[in-house]
């Protein structure tokens, strides 16, 4: 019998989503005589809807919602459970990937169209909304999204929960993850003001909760105004997904992210993976698109290798190399 590889990479932002990447990965594996369980993951950010969708069998709603600059945007939102459970990625509304570099306005970028999309999903009768935070463009505290959720009547009964991607208090999202916004660090202390300024008027005070500061606030607003569930994105999903009886059923987790770094392991997949992976007792590779970790730091957080690639050809050559050098003796 051949050995059996649980293939779990998330999206390698910006390049190939993470079903892409499971089955680029998937055929090398199949190539070196393994048999492979292709089980693309997200923590919350980039891909969570698809990957949720996929796995429990549900269906894409599409609407139109503003980008983060106030443009139209058609994105989707999810519907698993017979409709019961909404699935919300912000990144698809108010992401960084729908700017481009020279239009980055960490000021002026706005949350609304995500408050559009869970007002979308309110509207469909759902009675839980799952908001995936993560590669947002902004930093306004949920202060857009608020408004558009308040302006439209609000979310009824629906219950919030949002899949958070970093643990970041609310008050310190601008000076953590402004600059990738194209915030400078005058900008950073404006931003600092305006959010301390947002904070006062909340029902609530977010400053200082766990899990506040995800995709510039957004999640520390929608706890404060309208008393959202804040829970960690990677696990929540994993068990959506059944992973870990999944990881029982195999020899090898093959893990994929586009860049593989220390952050990866405070709260982010891979990092989860590896914990499960230990616990399990299955060894735990990864490729990634770039890695700023050594093999000793790798290998000191659980990974038992990291291979760089790419292109869709080179991460399949990856999972061809994984796969002769894993294989059972």
């Amino acid at each position: 019998m051949a050995p059996r590889a649980l293939v779990a990479p998330d999206s390698f932002k910006g390049t190939f989503d993470a079903p892409t990447v499971a089955r680029a990965l998937s055929e090398g594996l199949r190539g070196a005589g393994w048999e492979t369980d292709e089980c693309p993951v997200a923590d919350g950010g980039e891909g969570t809807v698809a990957a949720l969708v996929a796995a429990l069998g549900g269906e894409l709603v599409e609407v139109a919602v503003r980008d983060p600059l106030g443009r139209r945007v058609r994105c989707a939102f999810g519907l698993v459970s017979g409709g019961a459970t909404a699935i919300v990625e912000m990144a698809l509304a108010s992401g960084l990937a729908l700017v481009a570099p020279a239009e980055r306005d960490a000021w002026r970028a706005s949350t609304a169209g995500t408050g559009e999309l869970i007002l979308a999903a309110a509207g469909s009768g759902a009675r839980e909304i799952l908001v995936g935070v993560g590669g947002s463009a902004t930093t306004d505290g949920g202060a857009g999204a608020i408004e558009a959720i308040r302006t439209g009547g609000g979310v009824g009964d629906a219950r919030l929960r949002v899949l958070c991607d970093v643990e970041a208090a609310f008050e310190d999202a601008p000076r953590i993850f402004g600059p990738q916004k194209g915030a400078d660090r005058e900008l950073v202390e404006r931003l600092e003001q305006r959010l301390a300024a947002f904070a006062a008027t909340l029902p609530r005070d977010p400053r200082g909760v766990r899990f506040g500061g995800c995709a510039g606030g957004l999640s520390g607003g929608l706890w404060a105004a309208f008393g959202a569930e804040l829970c960690a994105g990677a696990p929540a999903v994993l068990d959506a997904l059944g992973v870990d009886a999944r990881m029982r059923a195999a020899q090898l987790v093959v893990a994929g992210e586009g860049c593989l770094d220390e952050q990866s392991f405070g709260g982010k997949i891979v990092g989860e993976l590896v914990r499960r992976a230990g616990a399990a007792g299955v060894a735990i590779q990864a490729v990634a698109g770039t890695s700023r970790l050594s093999q000793d730091a790798a290998a000191q957080a659980g990974l038992q290798r990291v291979w760089t690639a790419s292109t869709l050809d080179e991460i399949r050559a990856a999972g061809r190399q994984i796969g002769r050098a894993c294989a059972p003796s």
